[in-house]
């Protein structure tokens, strides 16, 4: 079996209980056995905890922390990768999914290539599970001038070599943290390799930011504004040329995943 080291999976979980045990089975389901789960509860009020700890008794690869009071998503997400033991990182979200051969393939890519960063495919689910038969293509090669046009990496699918880049934090912003995290480490890292076969199944949520387009276009704003720091005519272009991308390049990165469509 190939050991490249220690794979820290964050998983920040937030009112979770219909979606969490499904999602660290996925992590357990690992046919690469190297790893440690820190899954960050953010001071949920529903049965998240009490799921997260029924399952971690049984793996001690399985680690909780809290937050004393509900403090986001990116606080959440910087918590775990703080105290992360491992060399390299790896997100997932609590209501998402990991195929089994997911952290395999992409440390045998980072070894092969020695790169400092990957990503994948993904395939599409319906809140209920049901697959939608869509799949995120990846593309093959990732530079920061393509990734600062739109959100390339499905964030349930990057994977950094922390040994190589240092620890790569999400910015202190509510949305969209997971751009800007990325962005930063192709700046350090150089441009990412995708693997075209889907590793993880995204799960899409009603009201969220991914189908909320309005919300969506602020935030991104906010990146290049506030994060990135371009004035605001720069960062007015920069959405100009961000929805030229998202909506007319991007979209073709959409692929049936029925044979023959």
């Amino acid at each position: 079996m190939m050991n490249n080291g220690l794979v820290s999976v964050i998983m920040p979980a937030y009112n979770s209980e219909a979606f969490i045990a499904e999602a660290i089975r996925s992590v357990i389901q690992q046919t690469y056995p190297d790893w440690e789960l820190l899954i960050i509860d953010d001071a949920s009020t529903d049965a998240t905890k009490k799921i997260i700890r029924k399952l971690y008794q049984d793996d001690n690869r399985i680690r909780l922390l809290e937050n004393s009071e509900n403090r986001g998503t990116h606080y959440t997400r910087n918590k775990g990768i703080k105290a992360a033991q491992g060399d390299f990182i790896a997100f997932l979200d609590a209501d998402d999914l990991w195929k089994p051969e997911k952290l395999k393939k992409q440390l045998e890519l980072l070894s092969k290539e020695n790169l400092a960063a990957c990503f994948s495919s993904y395939e599409l689910m319906a809140e209920d599970a049901s697959l939608l038969n869509k799949k995120i293509e990846a593309l093959p090669e990732l530079t920061y001038d393509k990734l600062l046009k739109a959100n390339y990496v499905g964030n349930l699918t990057g994977v950094y070599d922390q040994r190589k880049l240092g620890k790569i934090y999400c910015p202190d912003i509510s949305k969209r943290q997971d751009w800007a995290l990325w962005l930063n480490v192709i700046e350090k890292g150089g441009p990412m390799k995708g693997i075209r076969e889907p590793l993880a199944i995204y799960r899409l949520r009603k009201n969220s930011i991914s189908t909320n387009k309005l919300e969506m276009l602020r935030y991104n704003f906010n990146i290049y504004h506030k994060i990135l720091g371009y004035d605001l005519l720069s960062s007015t272009w920069k959405m100009l040329i961000f929805l030229n991308e998202q909506f007319f390049v991007k979209s073709r990165q959409v692929k049936s995943t029925i044979s023959g469509k």
